[in-house]
């Protein structure tokens, strides 16, 4: 069984690394452990694709593969881990934080026989010291002994970065408290050019998030590598979580509602203006979610041509043009491809509508086809990187795609019958001349 890209219309990166993938990679692996008869394949193939993941992924989203394999005594994912962290620049409050301590103590020891021998950095030992009274003292949620300790000390909020600190590990009281001293930055950046509001999307704390903003926090600013608040919370989302609706009555999820919060903070900040919808950082967001619902549809219309159609109809999607991503415009040589009449804002009003129709179509495969939907749904939070490009790496790793490609078709299969014999169908299929998903 061969499939290609001209298969389908998906749009997806695969050199970026979702760290809800890692996280399910992990959980696979850790089933393994549990399982009365592991199976071996399944074993390798997940430690596989977690040493895959080391050197694509973020320091950070390292972490959670770290704490396994030193748990699990994966020694060879461990080596892999400990390499890839010592070689990064995440600092020591998150080694001795984030891992065990013996750990931590390696990636230091690596660190320091990997600098040069002439290297004259020197480190006040004094300095080092009161930074870390200040931040036990925010660990006992005592801001009246950070007071005490900074008036004796000399140093200030900000060269202990403390705010960064209470961003990361401390309650949300304790943060209110400390921006009430009025005595630090609120945007100050750190050696990574991160804010605390950058800190706090890592987090994902909707209270945290919005103390910082009442007090002057930027959602505009970006880390050093580009990244705004907003992104950062998008890309610790799963798409699910983010694309499900909230029932009345239903606790919102934390990760959507930090999202919803930077998202109306960046149209109300009053530097942009009306121009607000159409600033870069937004509209990468905007291309985010396009890119997703693109996928989630295309996957349906591969499985369902169908009734994908009788939904994108009923949802006008076929009213609206279908969005390709960036680098395949910006890359085009054909100015007929661009319309160079078009403004920032007519293009912006040009997704959103494709966003509506793509919203509104997959609502209603939700609530014509749970089953199917609740399938798809998981092959892409978790299958589909690796089997986007079927035909991509050695022999082994294709076939073991294929084979998960033809598992998917059978979930699907399934999931369509246990649909097609609910009630809800009958209103849908009666429109349809086609009532099976597609070999």
């Amino acid at each position: 069984m061969s499939i290609s890209t001209s298969s389908y219309s998906c749009i997806f990166h695969p050199e970026v690394i979702c760290l809800y993938t890692i996280l399910v990679c992990i959980h696979n692996l850790c089933l393994q452990f549990t399982a009365a008869e592991p199976t071996r394949s399944s074993f390798c193939n997940a430690q596989r694709r977690l040493l895959n993941f080391v050197e694509k992924a973020l320091v950070e989203d390292v972490i959670p593969i770290l704490q396994v394999a030193s748990h699990s005594k994966l020694n060879q994912l461990l080596a892999h881990c400990v390499q890839r962290v010592a070689r990064s620049d995440l600092d020591d409050i998150a080694l001795e934080k984030k891992l065990p301590q013996e750990v931590a103590d390696e990636i230091r020891s690596l660190r320091r026989k990997s600098q040069p021998k002439e290297s004259n950095v020197t480190v006040d030992p004094v300095h080092v010291k009161r930074i870390k009274r200040i931040h036990r003292a925010l660990d006992s949620d005592d801001v009246e002994l950070v007071k005490l300790l900074l008036n004796e000390s000399g140093v200030t909020l900000d060269d202990t970065y403390a705010l960064h600190y209470a961003s990361a590990y401390c309650d949300s009281k304790v943060i209110a408290e400390l921006l009430d001293l009025g005595s630090a930055n609120v945007n100050l950046k750190n050696d990574k050019g991160c804010t605390p509001l950058h800190v706090a999307a890592m987090r994902r704390e909707p209270k945290v998030i919005v103390s910082l903003l009442t007090k002057g926090a930027s959602a505009l600013e970006t880390t050093a590598d580009g990244q705004n608040a907003v992104r950062i919370c998008r890309r610790l989302t799963r798409a699910k979580d983010y694309f499900t609706r909230t029932e009345q009555g239903q606790e919102s999820n934390k990760n959507k509602l930090c999202i919803d919060i930077l998202e109306r903070e960046m149209r109300r900040n009053p530097m942009v203006g009306e121009d607000a919808v159409t600033s870069p950082l937004l509209a990468d967001d905007l291309h985010m979610k396009l890119l997703y619902l693109e996928n989630r549809v295309a996957f349906a219309r591969l499985f369902f041509p169908a009734e994908a159609k009788v939904a994108m109809e009923i949802a006008h999607a076929d009213t609206t043009s279908e969005f390709t991503g960036l680098s395949k415009s910006r890359s085009s040589s054909n100015l007929r491809d661009v319309d160079l009449n078009e403004t920032p804002v007519v293009q912006n009003k040009r997704l959103r509508s494709r966003v509506d129709a793509l919203m509104k179509t997959v609502e209603l495969g939700r609530r014509y086809f749970p089953n199917c939907s609740q399938v798809l749904d998981k092959f892409l939070e978790d299958d589909l990187p690796d089997l986007f490009y079927l035909q991509k790496g050695n022999p082994d790793e294709q076939k073991i795609k294929k084979l998960r490609f033809c598992e998917l078709k059978e979930d699907v299969r399934k999931a369509f019958s246990k649909d097609k014999a609910g009630s809800l169908l009958s209103g849908l299929s009666s429109m349809l001349s086609s009532s099976s998903p597609k070999d």
